[in-house]
């Protein structure tokens, strides 16, 4: 019976998921304030649709009393994804904020 001798020198490893791809070219910002702009548009997305669904769900509760538990908790249900999809476009508002600020954008006030 024959063992292989091989040592670990002998090998060659290649560890390409440790290579950040990102270091080596330089952030587009423009590109950076853009995509967060996005985020906040779809997060707004998100919160509108799902507060309509809500209210849908509460005329349902109304229209059909039989099932009106069942609406109740999809109203519910739908009132907290609202509030969590506002709070995302929130957070990407302010992403988009420092992303100005941190590159010299000027903003002016006027209330």
């Amino acid at each position: 019976m024959s063992y292989s001798t091989t040592t670990m020198a002998d090998h060659h490893h290649h560890h390409h998921y440790h290579h950040n791809k990102d270091e080596e070219k330089p952030v587009d910002y423009k590109k950076e304030e853009k995509h967060h702009k996005h985020l906040e548009q779809l997060g707004e997305l998100g919160a509108v649709a799902a507060g309509a669904y809500a209210l849908h769900e509460k005329h349902q509760a109304k229209k059909e009393p039989e099932h009106a538990h069942k609406h109740k908790i999809e109203e519910e249900i739908a009132a907290v994804v609202a509030v969590g999809a506002g709070g995302y476009a929130f957070h990407e508002h302010h992403e988009k904020k420092e992303e100005e600020k941190a590159h010299g954008k000027k903003h002016h006030h006027l209330f």
